[in-house]
């Protein structure tokens, strides 16, 4: 379930337009749009299939708890994000390295929470107080 978290450092790091220095600006419009797909993508599958049968045992996965609020404030951040590169990438003149950072860094702290939550919420440790390896084994995951 956790997405590769080298993905988001990338477009990150190069939110200060540095990724001028390796791509063009249409290539790196992409990568923030790829990133919003796979993670809207990854976010739906888990709150349809995964989180529902997590929360018969596991309170954090329940509706309205820790993981789909937290998808819900990490959203409201990505659909910002979506919407200034859809801009940008009309009329690339207006693109503007001081309000991308701003943007993210509005949803960066809860969307690197959040994965760290994952983590440590479906770790070994965490699942044995909850399923057997067996019932491990048959889990949407």
């Amino acid at each position: 379930m956790l997405t590769n978290l080298r993905y988001p450092h990338t477009f990150i790091q190069f939110s200060d337009g540095s990724f001028s220095k390796v791509m063009p600006l249409s290539s790196y419009l992409r990568m923030i749009m790829q990133f919003y797909e796979h993670l809207d993508t990854h976010h739906s599958i888990e709150e349809t299939y995964v989180f529902p049968v997590l929360a018969q045992r596991m309170p954090s996965f329940s509706n309205n708890e820790r993981h789909k609020n937290a998808h819900k404030v990490i959203h409201a951040g990505l659909d910002k994000l979506k919407g200034l590169a859809t801009a940008w990438g009309k009329d690339p003149t207006t693109f503007s390295p001081t309000v991308l950072r701003a943007c993210l860094d509005e949803f960066k702290t809860p969307l690197f929470k959040h994965l760290g939550e994952e983590v440590r919420d479906l770790s070994g440790e965490n699942l044995k107080k909850y399923y057997t390896l067996e019932e491990v084994d048959r889990l949407p995951m």
